[in-house]
Parts: C-alpha cells; sequence; structure tokens
C-alpha cells in the first residue's frame, strides 16, 4: 500500500509520523482522551450513514481481523457505482496503490456528491485537506464528482448533521495534493529514520502518538527521579 487518507494528513503534520508508523509503530502511544474522541467521531460518523435514507456499506475486514480489506472494498465499490447506487458509505477508491475510503457518496444528476463526516461544529482547514485528497484519488478513478462537502455536528439533536459546501475550496488543492503525495510515498519506504527536529508540528493539528518517543519523555521522568540512598 502506498498513501491513504490517514498517512497523507499524518505525513503532512510531520513527515517522521509516517516512517514511524511503518518501521516502529510499537512507538505509538494514543492518550485515552483521544482515544475517546476518535471513539466518538466514528459513533457520529456511523450515524451520518442515514441521514439520507437507505444505503450500502463497503466496509469489508480481513478474515478474523477489523482490518480493513481495501482491495475487497474498492471491488465492491465498483459494482455499486456500476449498479447505480444511490447512497453508498465507505466507498473505497485505489489509484496507484494510493488509497481512500470516503464517508458517503450521494448519486445526482451530474455524478456523485462527496460527504466527508466530521464531529466537530466548525469546518477546520485540515478537512478541507482530507476532502482534497479524496477527491484526488476519485478524479485518478475517473469518478464524475460534483459536489464536495463537510458534515459537521449541528446543535439540533434532531437533525445533526450539517453539510457545508466546500467544492471550491478543495478542488483549489488539487496540485498540493499531486505535489506531496509521491513525496510522502518516498519518505515512509525509506530505510533510515526521518530526522526533524521536536516544533510546533508536534501538536497541530493534532497531538502527535509518537510525542514521547522525539521528546524522550521517558528518559527524562526517569532522570528527575530521585537518586536512590543505598543503606550499608
Amino acid at each position: 500500500m502506498a498513501i491513504t487518507k490517514t498517512s497523507f494528513m499524518r505525513g503532512m503534520q510531520c513527515p517522521k509520523m509516517i516512517w514511524l508508523d511503518r518501521h516502529r509503530p510499537s512507538l505509538k502511544v494514543i492518550p485515552p482522551e483521544v482515544q475517546e474522541r476518535l471513539d466518538a467521531g466514528n459513533e457520529f460518523g456511523d450515524k451520518a450513514m442515514a441521514m439520507f435514507g437507505p444505503y450500502e456499506e463497503m466496509t469489508i475486514y480481513l478474515p478474523g481481523t477489523t482490518i480493513p480489506d481495501k482491495k475487497a472494498m474498492v471491488a465492491k465499490t465498483r459494482e455499486h457505482l456500476d449498479k447505480g447506487t444511490a447512497v453508498i458509505c465507505e466507498a473505497a477508491f485505489m489509484s496507484y496503490n494510493n488509497y481512500c475510503a470516503i464517508d458517503i457518496l450521494r448519486k445526482t444528476d451530474n455524478g456523485y456528491d462527496i460527504y466527508e463526516v466530521k464531529n466537530t461544529p466548525e469546518v477546520h482547514e485540515q478537512y478541507i485537506e482530507d476532502a482534497a485528497f479524496q477527491y484526488y484519488i476519485t478524479d485518478h478513478c475517473h469518478l464524475k464528482v460534483g459536489k464536495i462537502f463537510i458534515v459537521i455536528r449541528g446543535e439540533d439533536e434532531n437533525e445533526p448533521f450539517v453539510p457545508v459546501d466546500v467544492t471550491e475550496e478543495v478542488k483549489k488543492k488539487y496540485n498540493w495534493i499531486d505535489n506531496n503525495i509521491w513525496r510522502l510515498n518516498r519518505i515512509q519506504k525509506q530505510s533510515e529514520e526521518v530526522e526533524i527536529e521536536p516544533g510546533e508540528q508536534c501538536n497541530r493539528p493534532y497531538e502527535c502518538w509518537y510525542y514521547g518517543y522525539c521528546h524522550h519523555t521517558e528518559t527524562e521522568e526517569k532522570n528527575d527521579q530521585p537518586e536512590q540512598l543505598t543503606l550499608i
């Protein structure tokens, strides 16, 4: 597998992050509060699948695991596109092994609209970049895309899903995606560890899961402990 939507976003925050993801993933530490946010986001996304009524979900797992079977999902997505399924969730696309799964595809008279679901009350720049990666991959797969939306969380509990049209902003980032996707692919495959000094990228837009490794937190904590006196 080359670059996924997740690895692209992580790599743009810090290239060292995706190198560690590939070569030293055991160093990863996900704080409990972060995992809670991720779980809440997944739950919100699952509920959003039905925002347009009946839908077909493309998720397929490798036997005996919770790891998505990407190739099977791509094939299933193609079947439903050929059938003209009205709403396709977790629609999977692959181009030169670069991969993305789109939260919601909705058929229109002009092809399909893309909906990326985020469990937040407003649209942030990284969400635009996230959607831009999806548009780039689907364009390379010759999907006719109409509009592109970020679905955010509204205040009305009865209608919590609020689509925001970001089509123009997303399409402006097409060349930016193209300029970086191949660079990140080379970086994650290189044998030498990427050397980058800790900085603002460690926390923006998200705290890195390798924060402790890069900041030598464990070593510092040990050094901060008082010396043990040996009684004779």
